[in-house]
């Protein structure tokens, strides 16, 4: 698991940059990493990048017998989230189809943000947006709603699909207004040193050049590009390989 100085550091970045960091340190092909498939909606976006642990927890408002099969159920919940260091990031599957009620709102979004959650990605709906937000409360969602209905902890602590992705208990979450990525403890091993770098690189190699291409002329231009990108491929496999 990472410190918490390094998810904020990790911060200071959006999650394409992260992702170009993740896909040189992982096992997997680019394309497989578990970053959301479906469009997710960032209500929030003046709040920024959100990065933490993820939380996971199932829900279905739309049936009142879960509240009654389990009373006890909140306060479950709520053991199970102070087990876990914050920063946290909740992952709420929401069984339901279509969605009627809402996990979230004022007054669970300040609960959690007092157990060190600083937001939420649910595949189901939120209310109370203006007041989330002014609990610090960052919400990325499917839609809005009006209602509850009957909003309960149904299990917690397990592995959920969401955004036609899988999410783990445990998982790193970066999310932001592009969308969000669930990076598992293996592939944090050099992260934030592979995204400084890769950052580096763009800005050394390519983000330089094309931004002082005044006066160059086109064809001057397309030859130092060639060059820039061959430079930029060589300086991440030395970094890369080299480890």
């Amino acid at each position: 698991m990472l410190s918490y100085a390094e998810m904020l550091n990790l911060k200071r970045w959006n999650t394409p940059t992260i992702y170009n960091g993740w896909e040189k340190v992982t096992r997997l092909e680019r394309t497989q990493g578990r970053f959301n498939r479906a469009p997710v909606r960032d209500f929030m976006p003046q709040m920024g990048i959100m990065v933490g642990t993820a939380v996971t927890v199932v829900c279905q408002p739309s049936n009142p017998e879960h509240q009654r099969a389990n009373p006890d159920a909140q306060r479950q919940y709520m053991e199970y989230l102070a087990s876990v260091p914050g920063p946290k990031i909740v992952i709420v599957k929401d069984l339901d189809s279509p969605h009627i009620g809402s996990f979230w709102g004022e007054i669970n979004a300040n609960m959690h943000r007092a157990m060190g959650c600083v937001g939420t990605i649910t595949d189901g709906c939120v209310r109370d947006l203006d007041e989330m937000a002014n609990a610090g409360f960052h919400a990325m969602a499917k839609h809005a709603c009006i209602g509850h209905a009957y909003s309960t902890p149904v299990r917690w602590g397990c592995e959920v699909e969401a955004f036609g992705t899988t999410v783990r208990p445990g998982d790193l979450i970066h999310a932001d207004k592009h969308g969000f990525m669930s990076i598992d403890e293996e592939d944090c091993a050099g992260l934030l040193e592979a995204v400084r770098f890769m950052d580096a690189n763009e800005c050394d190699n390519l983000l330089a050049l094309s931004r002082n291409a005044a006066g160059m002329g086109l064809e001057a231009f397309i030859e130092a590009y060639a060059a820039a990108v061959e430079k930029f491929k060589s300086d991440a496999d030395a970094f890369f390989n080299g480890k």
